[in-house]
């Protein structure tokens, strides 16, 4: 039947599918090479001007370099990269004198002790370790202990051990941040006078307006963090500059606290028996270091030029503000009035009631920038945990215009979910801080064991490998033991998180393994026969004109074992074309290109597509425009459709989608550890998400195949075949047709002996002449020899 002896079978105006637009250029491409075109004219009319003194020169090299600074990316870093560090003086000195037994017992020598304690802390962790070393080993410019493990990984496979575990605590602790930073500034509003009695007839309100802070946060995040960075940037700046100004007008004439520079005051400090915290005050200094590693893992963000060029700015206003704070609990030691305060915090106590209630608006803000940098810290790590097959493959948007910007909606959910839940366990920041902390010890001693293979193994600096690594990871490693004390405070949630994370990269991994230890491809001298005989077998009906599968190869000259296993499982899968479709992206925005090898047929067809990080991913309509490009070039036959269909398109016949998942098979010959390692990938893979979604292929009705796992095998033993007894009843065919027969004739004998006494017993009392009678036994007989007959 053709469309000439029905007419057109297509409703028109009921179906509108998407369509190819053979524009160049859509307006954000236009509005993005426009802005590319300015800056290059910038960038060749600074370069004709030849700079005439050292310092110009100089200059010029770094904004040609990696380390390029630019005004509205220092403001970007200034909201994404220090929100952490820069909500630390919200609980770092309360958490000081909690430990201390109160502000009574704060005396000089302890103040200038912690202060000594925590300036080197700052100054060896933050800004040696991070900001002079970590940055400048960085993997196509991201950073973070995956980027770093992606580039020490080929000089030992136990790397992967510290990489594992660091990057779990990373991700555990970055649960707390938002709960620990926004509740620690929303209390703060409890501390002024004029709404003091709300909160206090409402225990849970600032656990409410908490919970509603962090929902809208997370809902944000779509929008991406150039959009967000550049309002927080704005904020981040006079955060720390309220910090800098608070604690110096709090230092005023007394700048002795300065003497805490002297880092020996510290140690001395440290082993002191005055020092009531004892080990445990390391702990509380370590929450002075926080949004260090977040700093690490969100260069990739905003560039370390601009990271570079903002943390003096924000190292001189925290530790201003410190000091300050020091020196306020030095003047008010023995002020009677703020013995009985409940979890005194010197951070809103050193403010006039005036200036608290625009600290507490600032504060809350700086809580919602620090929660940011770890979410943000977040979405790059499992974006690089993916890439070394240790997380799942999720959904991945970049709503920005650089690709080191981008957002994950299963990972933002999870951490909203979870970061409520940190929220309803512990209720206020006081017990949260008890909890905050310990996960992110064991991330930094993992990247400073990283950071020491990296610079054994690749800059090949011996004696400079063993000093940073004895001198950090001692340093941690106090902060470490110090943190324990926490442990049963609320630091067991974030260990249980850490083990719940590495479990699932731990078997992520394994699972990994087993599955490539399987014959993953084939080549053409392989699958081209086998596909061209089941083409050419026209005993069997077409499955569908086109058959299309999705595979992540990217390699044009080969194909999946399990597409091919696919298509000859159970009944063949005849096709007039079978096509194995691939998607890259791209680090360019707008990449929109397809390459295509057909092995010399007409029937088999390896497509790659390759897409910008912000081309929509739609593989259904991409496909229909290669497949009209084919049919024009005479490549793949013409092809017609006369009934309806979804795609509305007539020149195209019908298309079947098809996804491969994997299954084990029993008898496989692997160990019960790799066997569980798998089971558990494919459960996690079930729950991660659908790529039918993410290349908009469900109004196609894809189909979900199950291909077994093609690992070695057991030998299984052979049967051993038991003789049955001999039935009573009749069980084969053959005897079931033999007692059928002797039944029938059993049957017949009876109707005819039955028949016979029938006649011989009735009496017979007719007069007949003899001639008749003679008749009649003729009959008689004739009778018998008929019935013998029979």
């Amino acid at each position: 039947m053709t469309a000439e002896d029905t007419g057109s079978l297509l409703p028109k105006g009921i179906v509108k599918p998407p369509k190819i637009s053979r524009q160049s250029m859509t307006p954000e491409e236009r509005e993005e090479a426009a802005r590319a075109k300015r800056e290059a004219a910038k960038a060749e009319k600074k370069a004709a001007k030849a700079p005439k003194t050292p310092w110009g020169r100089w200059w010029r090299n770094v904004q040609n370099g990696p380390n390029r600074i630019q005004l509205g990316m220092c403001i970007v870093a200034l909201g994404v990269v220090y929100g952490d560090i820069g909500t630390s003086p919200l609980y770092m000195a309360q958490s000081f004198l909690s430990g201390q037994g109160g502000i009574q017992y704060a005396d000089r020598h302890a103040v200038l002790g912690m202060l000594s304690l925590l300036f080197w802390a700052i100054t060896l962790i933050t800004t040696i370790k991070y900001v002079f070393i970590a940055m400048r080993i960085d993997n196509k410019g991201e950073g973070g202990i995956f980027a770093l493990f992606s580039l020490v990984r080929r000089y030992g496979k136990w790397l992967a051990i510290p990489a594992m575990i660091g990057g779990a605590a990373f991700l555990a602790d970055s649960v707390l941040t938002p709960a620990v930073s926004i509740s620690s500034a929303v209390e703060g509003l409890t501390t002024i006078p004029q709404i003091a009695p709300i909160f206090d007839s409402n225990a849970n309100l600032t656990l409410m307006i908490t919970v509603v802070i962090i929902v809208v946060l997370f809902c944000i995040q779509s929008r991406g963090t150039e959009r967000i960075g550049k309002v927080f940037g704005i904020v981040v700046m006079v955060w720390f500059s309220f910090l800098a100004v608070v604690g110096v007008a709090n230092l005023g004439a007394d700048w002795t606290v300065f003497e805490a520079l002297n880092p020996w005051l510290g140690v001395e400090f440290l082993f002191d028996p005055a020092n009531k915290a004892g080990l445990a005050i390391m702990g509380t200094v370590f929450l002075a270091t926080t949004g260090a590693e977040a700093l690490y893992s969100d260069m990739g963000h905003v560039g370390r030029g601009n990271i570079y060029a903002t943390w003096p700015f924000i190292k001189v206003a925290l530790v201003l503000n410190y000091f300050g704070q020091g020196a306020w609990m030095l003047r008010n030691q023995g002020n009677e009035q703020l013995y009985g305060i409940k979890s005194l915090n010197p951070f809103f106590q050193m403010m006039t009631p005036s200036i608290r209630s625009v600290a507490v608006i600032l504060s809350v803000a700086a809580g919602v920038i620090a929660s940011q940098a770890l979410i943000t810290g977040a979405f790059t790590m499992i974006s690089e945990a993916t890439s070394l097959n240790w997380m799942p493959h999720l959904q991945v948007r970049y709503p920005a215009r650089t690709r080191g910007q981008l957002y994950i909606p299963t990972v933002n959910l999870v951490l909203c979910v979870a970061t409520i839940t940190v929220l309803a366990l512990f209720r206020d920041s006081e017990h949260i801080t008890a909890a905050y902390g310990l996960a992110l010890t064991v991330t930094m001693i993992t990247t400073t064991i990283l950071l020491a293979a990296y610079i054994w193994c690749a800059w090949k600096r011996r004696v400079f490998a063993i000093v940073f690594a004895i001198v950090f990871l001692a340093i941690q490693i106090l902060f470490f033991l110090a943190s324990m004390s926490k442990f049963l405070h609320g630091g067991w949630f974030t260990m249980l998180l850490t083990l719940l994370i590495l479990g699932i990269m731990y078997t992520w991994d394994q699972g990994t393994k087993v599955e490539r230890s399987q014959r993953r491809h084939m080549w053409p001298k392989e699958f081209l026969p086998a596909l061209d005989a089941l083409h050419r077998d026209f005993k069997i009906p077409y499955y569908a004109d086109n058959l299309v599968y999705l595979t992540s190869d990217n390699e044009l000259r080969r194909l999946d074992t399990d597409i091919f296993y696919s298509i000859f499982a159970n009944h063949p899968k005849r096709a007039r074309a079978w096509w194995a479709v691939s998607v890259q992206v791209t680090d360019d925005p707008f990449t929109r290109e397809y390459s295509v090898e057909n092995f010399g047929t007409s029937f088999l067809f390896r497509v790659r597509i390759r897409l910008g990080f912000k081309v929509s991913q739609n593989v259904a309509t991409y496909l229909h425009q290669i497949m009209h490009d084919l049919i024009k070039d005479g490549t793949l036959p013409r092809q017609s459709s006369i009934y309806p269909k979804v795609d509305a398109d007539p020149e195209i016949g019908t298309i079947r989608y098809v996804l491969v998942h994997k299954a084990l098979m029993p008898e496989s010959k692997i160990t019960s550890r790799g066997a569980t390692s798998l089971r558990v990938k494919y459960a996690i893979r079930h729950v991660a998400g659908n790529p039918v979604k993410w290349f908009g292929l469900t109004a196609y009705n894809p189909v979900v195949e199950i291909q077994p796992l093609f690992v070695s095998t057991h030998k299984v033993p052979a049967l051993k075949r038991v003789a049955l007894r001999k039935p009573k009843r009749p069980v084969t065919l053959q005897e079931i047709r033999a007692e059928q027969r002797d039944e029938e004739e059993n049957a017949r004998a009876a109707e005819i002996s039955a028949r016979e006494s029938h006649e011989y017993a009735r009496p017979n009392f007719e007069l007949r002449p003899a001639s008749s009678v003679g008749r009649g036994k003729q009959a008689s007989r004739a009778a018998d020899r008929s019935t013998a007959a029979l």
